[in-house]
């Protein structure tokens, strides 16, 4: 079993189980795809600033003390970033001369049997539609350095909990959320070549198809596209997202977000870019 857990994080786990457990209906899948010993790492799409509870609950409740890269602003925050930091979390400085010291973090936490949990794309998706931006390396990059195993997993429904950019959580009965371990992704190959950006983009390439299949068995529909790259002028940004979302929501109230068809916040997206000037758009 990959790491072990501390008092403390045990009872943080405790006190984080309790709010997915009044919101959610769990459809936990692929468990027995996660190995059982050795460290691994986990690398998941990112849907929803809820979905790091709804990935922390399946994987501990697997039996896996997880550690999750998280961007830096979060440990500044007072209280969580003292827990984030006990429980082993790894901070993220982004463009920045520290920028190199989570990769070095985890790979040693690999090294050392632990499990450590990425989200490919390093940021939430802004697709319109939740699928799956392009994903950046770090997480090949650590597996290749560690010469340890990848599994992808996939994750939907917890935007129905909170939606993208949302500031206030639907608290209203329980939503099902699903979270799929799939069956590890074999970069053995690779291995020797991990110091080569081609490498990396081989090994991303390989990652990204998985995902974007498993979440297309999860939703059950086909991605209409390939995965869009997060500096793509197609790609709204933050800001043009969290209005049009919120305009959505506010004409379909008690409508799920994952209950909405393809394509149907464009016209929300269109009304919100007439009025946003493009070159402040945030692409982070």
């Amino acid at each position: 079993m990959a790491g072990q857990f501390s008092r403390f994080y045990k009872f943080c786990v405790r006190v984080a189980r309790i709010p997915v457990g009044a919101v959610t209906r769990r459809h936990w899948e692929g468990q027995e795809n996660l190995p059982k010993e050795g460290g691994f790492v986990a690398v998941g799409n990112h849907i929803s600033e809820f979905d790091s509870m709804t990935m922390m609950h399946f994987m501990t409740s697997a039996g896996y003390p997880i550690r999750i890269l998280c961007k830096e602003e979060l440990f500044r925050v007072p209280i969580l970033g003292s827990i984030m930091r006990s429980c082993g979390q790894i901070p993220v400085y982004r463009e920045s001369s520290h920028s190199r010291d989570a990769l070095s973090a985890a790979i040693k936490g690999l090294q050392a049997g632990e499990c450590i949990t990425v989200y490919g794309e390093g940021t939430l998706t802004r697709d319109p539609d939740f699928w799956p931006m392009r994903m950046k390396t770090g997480a090949v990059r650590m597996a290749l350095h560690a010469r340890v195993t990848l599994v992808p997993v996939v994750q939907w429904g917890a935007q129905d909990v909170l939606d993208r950019y949302a500031r206030r959580p639907n608290l209203k009965g329980k939503k099902d959320v699903w979270v799929k371990a799939l069956p590890a992704v074999d970069l053995s190959d690779l291995y020797d070549r991990a110091e080569e950006p081609e490498a990396w983009y081989q090994a991303t390439e390989r990652i990204e198809e998985v995902i974007c299949r498993g979440l297309e068995q999860i939703r059950g529909t086909k991605m209409p596209h390939r995965p869009l790259d997060r500096k793509s002028a197609q790609l709204p940004s933050k800001k043009q997202l969290g209005v049009a979302a919120k305009a959505w929501r506010a004409d379909h109230p008690g409508k799920l977000v994952t209950a909405r068809s393809l394509g149907e916040l464009d016209p929300y997206l269109e009304s919100v870019s007439k009025s946003t000037n493009p070159s402040t758009q945030e692409d982070s």
